[in-house]
């Protein structure tokens, strides 16, 4: 079997570069200079040129706030190119997998979202997420869209090395508090690719939600990183009122994981153990 990954220096791509080296199918890792995405020809030709059975793309434009200003090469990435890989996916009988966000979600939500619950987009990137999913939807290919949210890891930029950085120049922080989800630790949610991937019992197609379990506000988040780290550093809520961003976040992002639980049988951690876990490997 032979699986194709895009993005592959990304956090995704980069936990799913480690787990390849445990064994199993044959992974063919690419990024943008290696294979642009956005072009069809090239695509077509390398899928062909090495027999890919199964994609998973993992390569996404996700700075949320800089996406305002660049709607273009969002929409660019997140929605024309994924539509190239859906379109060519069909016709090759590939199955892909996909990796999307809470934030094609909006407002007007206080319990764990289901996976066909309608799509509200408040930004640029969600909404450019959203039209990626879509792309695939009317594709007519197989399929898996994995939503997923604040995804972390000891790879790349993202929330818990920031606030490790942070913590380490500063005595005191001020994080949102109003903003509620779940975080992801990439590396997780890697093993549950592969197993997708690679799994042909497991024929899972469609759209699930992965994060890990609890739901939690940024502050909360911000406060574990500190005290797990040992920073010296003291961490207090404000709202987002009083932090402004280019970009709105939805302030309630919770997925509801049911289904890939049941479905795959899986388990899946709590956040604070899987920070703990991946605190390990960055200090």
């Amino acid at each position: 079997m032979n699986i194709l990954v895009t993005g592959a220096n990304g956090q995704m791509g980069q936990e799913l570069q480690r787990l390849s080296k445990l064994g199993g199918a044959n992974y063919i890792f690419t990024d943008i200079e290696m294979l642009d995405i956005a072009k069809m020809h090239d695509v077509e030709e390398f899928i062909k040129g090495h027999n890919i059975d199964t994609i998973i793309n993992c390569a996404a434009y996700t700075n949320v706030d800089r996406a305002e200003e660049e709607s273009d090469i969002a929409e660019r990435i997140n929605g024309d190119a994924v539509r190239i890989l859906a379109d060519l996916a069909k016709q090759n009988d590939i199955k892909l997998i996909h990796i999307s966000t809470d934030y094609v979600f909006g407002n007007n939500y206080n319990s764990p979202i289901v996976e066909d619950t309608p799509t509200t987009p408040l930004s640029v990137y969600g909404r450019t997420k959203a039209m990626g999913e879509r792309a695939i939807m009317e594709s007519g290919c197989r399929y898996v869209i994995i939503r997923t949210s604040w995804l972390y890891s000891a790879y790349g930029n993202n929330f818990v090395k920031r606030i490790l950085e942070l913590a380490r120049k500063t005595n005191e922080l001020k994080v949102v508090d109003d903003q509620i989800g779940s975080p992801t630790y990439a590396a997780d949610l890697a093993i549950v690719i592969k197993e997708i991937a690679e799994n042909e019992l497991n024929d899972i197609q469609g759209i699930y939600h992965y994060s890990s379990e609890g739901a939690i506000s940024w502050y909360t988040f911000a406060s574990a990183i500190v005290e797990l780290s040992n920073a010296p550093c003291t961490v207090y809520p404000c709202n987002s009122r009083e932090y402004r961003t280019a970009a709105v976040r939805p302030p309630y992002s919770v997925l509801d994981k049911t289904k890939i639980k049941k479905e795959l049988g899986i388990d899946i951690p709590l956040w604070k153990d899987s920070l703990a876990e991946c605190l390990k490997k960055i200090e």
